[in-house]
């Protein structure tokens, strides 16, 4: 029986080499949906330039193209909306 809905990974490990050392598990995505999309959640007051800079970094590493961020601290949804392209 096929499962309807979205296949995604939660926490998904991000590994880096760096100086020939490699590390499995530098970074934790929150989201990847459908190996295609990096959803970051947020819930803070003001977004960051380094928030914006943390999901480009999780794109390049993990290889996806598309970027999502979503901060719940707002009045409207809407305005909680970031997304990303490389």
């Amino acid at each position: 029986m096929k499962r309807a809905g979205l296949r995604f990974e939660e926490q998904a490990a991000l590994p880096v080499t760096y100086e020939g050392v490699f590390v499995p598990e530098a970074f934790r995505a929150d989201f990847i949906v459908e190996r295609e999309l990096i959803l970051e959640i947020k819930s803070i007051e003001r977004v960051l330039p380094v928030h914006n800079r943390q999901v480009l970094t999780y794109m390049r590493l993990s290889g996806l193209k598309k970027g999502l961020m979503i901060n719940f601290h707002v009045t409207l949804l809407k305005h909680g909306l970031k997304s990303y392209v490389l």
